[in-house]
């Protein structure tokens, strides 16, 4: 089957129909093993384990055009906006212990995982610097490019810890509890009454395009997901929207951000996976004991659960967090603008000390 192109971008059918299936096979597989985020773990499991053994169809790897994921993203952004409330807006005093505390989480987090990445992985420093970076994926792919970092461990490395966050945090949570949690026992996430007709499909709609290009003009982190918060708080709280966007929509947009991270292990090699897996996980082990102190110290404090306050230091995606706070019944807004301030933090704490790593240093540690 001849491929084509749509937005710059090659599309194959065949394999981006198989694509699909595996990632929809996978996360029934996952709702089935009553695991939670189902279609988002579930997807990236599946996805990812045929890329990284190399799957091919005619010759093309395992693929999703970015600009799919760009339609859905919004949608989440949509459903956090429909929390807005005005006791939303008064619970925002509150919040402050815990938005300071990420001004001592990021550096330390940024230093250990460092440390760790130059002894345990002996990564040369501009890699380990990098790839320890607690955010700001795509920014500290690209800042690593650019000083000569090793980019397919480094890339490997700020996956894995992206991944390995919204598969071990539900997973832990479920434990901790004793057995399923949120979307994976049963319950539905909690959506406006309004019901969502077409007049409010339609304002949705025009919602979200405005918020995406709002966030875009003002270059908010994230802006896919910053911009139709925004946007959908504003309407919200004004009454121009009364609904979300509904579950299945919400289901979709897991299943479509679980096989776009899952074809990013295309072209890795086992043994280097597995060795960035390590590398990962230790660090992301290391990152979730911070994050779990400071849940035990800062939760009183806040005035929410401690799971709220570990998932609002978790290092994982603003997009995926997000999505796991939806499906745990965790205050959605709380973690949102909590990992909207590690994202920008981390990557102005990144570059504001890297001129201390020398460019292009490849040696290991002595």
């Amino acid at each position: 089957m001849r491929s084509f192109r749509i937005a710059g971008e090659e599309i194959h059918p065949l394999m981006l129909v198989t694509v699909f299936g595996a990632g929809i096979a996978g996360g029934f597989a996952a709702k089935w093993l009553g695991l939670p985020i189902p279609m988002l773990l579930g997807s990236v499991v599946a996805v990812g384990a045929i890329s990284i053994f190399g799957f091919r169809l005619e010759g093309h790897p395992p693929k999703v055009p970015f600009w799919l994921r760009m339609f859905f993203i919004p949608i989440i952004g949509l459903s956090i906006g429909s929390a807005f409330t005005p006791k939303i807006l008064d619970e925002l005093r509150t919040w402050w212990p815990s938005l300071l505390a990420i001004f001592v989480y990021i550096p330390v987090a940024h230093y250990v995982g460092y440390r760790g990445f130059r002894l345990v992985g002996r990564l040369s420093k501009v890699t380990a610097y990098y790839s320890a970076v607690p955010g700001g994926l795509i920014e500290c792919i690209q800042m690593g490019e650019e000083n000569g970092a090793d980019v397919p461990m480094l890339t490997a490395l700020q996956f894995l810890r992206l991944i390995l966050t919204i598969v071990l945090v539900p997973l832990a949570f479920s434990l901790a509890q004793g057995g399923a949690v949120g979307s994976a026992a049963g319950a539905a996430m909690p959506l406006p009454g309004a019901p969502f007709t077409p007049t409010e499909a339609f304002w949705q709609l025009v919602v979200g395009v405005a918020g995406f290009f709002l966030g875009r003009k003002l270059k908010l982190p994230a802006y896919l997901i910053t911009g139709p918060i925004l946007a959908s708080g504003a309407a919200h709280l004004t009454g121009l929207l009364e609904s979300a966007p509904p579950r299945y929509l919400i289901s979709v947009t897991q299943l479509i951000i679980g096989v776009a991270l899952g074809t990013r292990f295309v072209g890795m090699r086992p043994s280097m996976f597995f060795t960035a897996l390590t590398l990962a996980f230790m660090n992301v082990i290391f990152t979730m004991v911070l994050a779990i102190g400071a849940g035990l110290l800062l939760h009183q404090l806040v005035d929410e659960r401690v799971e709220a306050v570990v998932l609002a230091f978790a290092p994982g995606g603003l997009a995926e967090m997000s999505l796991v706070a939806l499906s745990l019944h965790i205050s959605v807004i709380y973690v949102t603008s909590h990992h909207v301030v590690r994202i920008v933090l981390s990557v102005a704490v990144a570059k504001l000390f890297a001129r201390t790593i020398p460019p292009g240093d490849m040696r290991p540690p002595a």
